[in-house]
C-alpha cells in the first residue's frame, strides 16, 4: 500500500489511520481455518457463544424487541434518549444501591449512546482537555488508544498489577494509580481515569470490595489536595453484568458517602453502559453514559453538553432497544424473565472459566487472576510468537500489548483443556 495515497485530501490525521484491528484479523484467521476444513478453536471474538458455536442471545430480549411497534423502529429517539431508558440506565449502572444514592442527595443524568463505545467518545471529547493525558491500566482493550488519540489525547498508563499485592486490595497497584495522578495533576487542570471493572477486557480481573474503596480514596485524596484540577473517574461497565458483583461500585459509593466521603466539587463519577454483551443486542449498537455527582447543576450541565455532542456526531442513538428493553424492565415479570436467561449464559461464562484456570493450572500455564466477564489473559513478553505457536495447533487467540487474550466467552466448554494445552506447548 501506498503510505502516501491521498495525501492531498485527507487531513495528517485520517492519514495516520493505518493496519487492521488486531482482534478482528485473528478472527479472519480462525474463519479461514474453519474454511479450510481445520478443527480450529475460536477464542477471538469478544462475544457469548454458545457451547454449538452459535451467538448467545437472551431469547427474552430477542422477543421484546420483535414485538416493537413499527413506529419505535422506524423513528427517531429524543437526542438525548427515550426517558424510561435513561432511567433505566441509572439503575443498570448502579442496582439496588441508585434508590439510597439519591436519598442522601446525589443527582444523576443519562445520555443514550450507540453502545459502550458511544459513552468512552463521550467522555474523551468532553472530560478532558486536548493535548493532555488520560490514566489508563497498561493492560486494556485495545480500542481505547483510538477513542483518546481521535480526541486529541493520550494514554497515562499504571501497572495492572501491583509488584507487592497488598492482602486488602491485590488486584490494583494503587501506588502506581495516585503516582500517575500526582504527575498529571502537576500539568493539567483537569484528570480523567479510565477503568474497566468489574469484569476487565481482556483479563477477566475484578476489584475486590477493598480495592474499590482503596481506588475511590486515592481519587477523592487527589481532587481534595488539587482543588483547581477537575477529577473524573469513569468507570466502564461494558461486563458488569455478568459479574458476581455487578453493582459493587455503586455499594462502594454508598459505603463512601455514608462513612462521611468528603465529595469535593471537582469530583465527577460516570458509568459507561453497554447493552450489547448484557442484553445480547451488539449490533442494534445501545449503551448510555450516567454521571453521578451532589450538585444537580452540574449533571444538568453535563446532560446538556452530552447530548449537544451526540447531536453533532450520530444524531441520536437507535431508538428499538432503547424502547424494548426500557419496556422489558418496567415489569417485574419482564426484569425477572431476562435476569433467568442472563443467569443462564453467565453460568456458561463461569463454567469455563474454572475449567480453564483448573486445567492450566494442571499443566502450569501461569494466566493472569482472572474472575469474571468473557477473558482470561496469558501475561508474555512475546504475545505475537505465543499466538502463533497457538495457531499452528488451530487454536486461534488474541495477541495484544503485554500478553494474549483468551476469549472464554467463545470456546466451547469441551475445547477449554485444548486451549490450555496449546497454551503449555507455546511457552515451551
Amino acid at each position: 500500500m501506498d503510505q502516501d495515497a491521498g495525501a492531498g485530501l485527507l487531513n495528517p490525521y485520517a492519514q495516520s489511520k493505518i493496519g487492521n484491528d488486531t482482534i478482528f484479523s485473528w478472527w479472519a484467521r480462525y474463519q479461514n481455518a474453519i474454511e479450510n476444513g481445520a478443527d480450529a478453536v475460536n477464542g477471538t471474538i469478544g462475544a457469548l457463544l454458545e457451547d454449538d458455536g452459535s451467538l448467545a442471545i437472551n431469547a427474552v430480549v430477542d422477543e421484546a424487541i420483535r414485538a416493537a411497534p413499527p413506529v419505535e423502529i422506524a423513528a427517531y429517539a429524543p437526542l438525548k434518549g427515550m426517558p424510561g431508558y435513561l432511567d433505566l440506565a441509572k439503575t443498570l449502572a448502579l442496582g439496588d444501591y441508585r434508590q439510597e444514592l439519591e436519598e442522601i442527595g446525589l443527582s444523576m443524568t443519562a445520555t443514550a449512546t450507540p453502545g459502550g463505545s458511544g459513552a468512552l467518545f463521550l467522555a474523551a471529547s468532553n472530560f478532558a482537555n486536548r493535548g493532555e493525558k488520560v490514566v489508563l491500566r497498561d493492560r486494556h482493550w485495545g480500542p481505547y488508544k483510538g477513542f483518546l488519540s481521535g480526541c486529541n489525547l493520550e494514554p497515562e498508563t499504571y501497572p495492572l498489577l501491583p509488584k507487592n499485592p497488598s492482602i486488602e486490595h491485590p488486584y490494583v497497584d494503587i501506588e502506581g494509580l495516585k503516582s500517575s495522578l500526582e504527575r498529571l495533576c502537576s500539568v493539567q487542570d483537569k484528570v480523567m481515569i479510565w477503568l474497566n471493572d468489574p469484569a476487565h477486557n481482556p483479563t477477566g480481573l475484578s476489584l475486590t470490595a477493598a480495592g474499590r474503596a482503596a481506588v475511590l480514596d486515592a481519587v477523592m485524596e487527589s481532587a481534595s489536595r488539587h482543588e483547581n484540577v477537575g477529577h473524573t473517574l469513569l468507570i466502564d461497565a461494558a461486563y458488569h453484568l455478568y459479574a458476581e458483583e455487578p453493582h459493587g461500585w455503586g455499594q462502594t459509593i454508598l459505603d463512601a458517602m455514608n462513612d462521611g466521603w468528603p465529595w469535593t466539587e471537582n469530583l465527577l463519577i460516570t458509568f459507561a453502559i453497554s447493552l450489547s454483551k448484557s442484553h445480547t443486542i451488539y449490533g442494534l449498537r445501545t449503551g448510555a453514559l450516567v454521571s453521578i455527582h451532589p450538585d444537580s447543576a452540574v449533571t444538568e450541565k453535563i446532560a446538556t453538553v452530552m447530548g449537544v455532542t451526540g447531536r453533532q456526531t450520530w444524531s441520536a442513538a437507535p431508538r428499538v432497544a432503547q424502547f424494548s428493553v426500557s419496556q422489558l424492565h418496567a415489569s417485574s415479570d419482564g426484569g425477572a424473565a431476562w435476569s433467568a436467561e442472563r443467569d443462564r449464559l453467565q453460568e456458561l461464562l463461569v463454567e469455563r472459566r474454572n475449567h480453564f484456570v483448573e486445567s492450566c493450572e494442571k499443566l502450569k500455564v501461569p494466566v493472569n487472576p482472572t474472575h469474571d466477564g468473557f477473558f482470561a489473559w496469558l501475561e508474555h513478553e512475546d504475545p505475537n510468537r505465543i499466538a502463533e505457536a497457538c495457531a499452528e495447533q488451530e487454536v486461534y487467540l488474541v495477541p495484544l500489548t503485554g500478553g494474549v487474550r483468551i476469549g472464554l466467552c467463545a470456546i466451547p466448554l469441551e475445547k477449554i483443556p485444548r486451549v490450555a494445552q496449546a497454551l503449555s506447548n507455546a511457552l515451551k
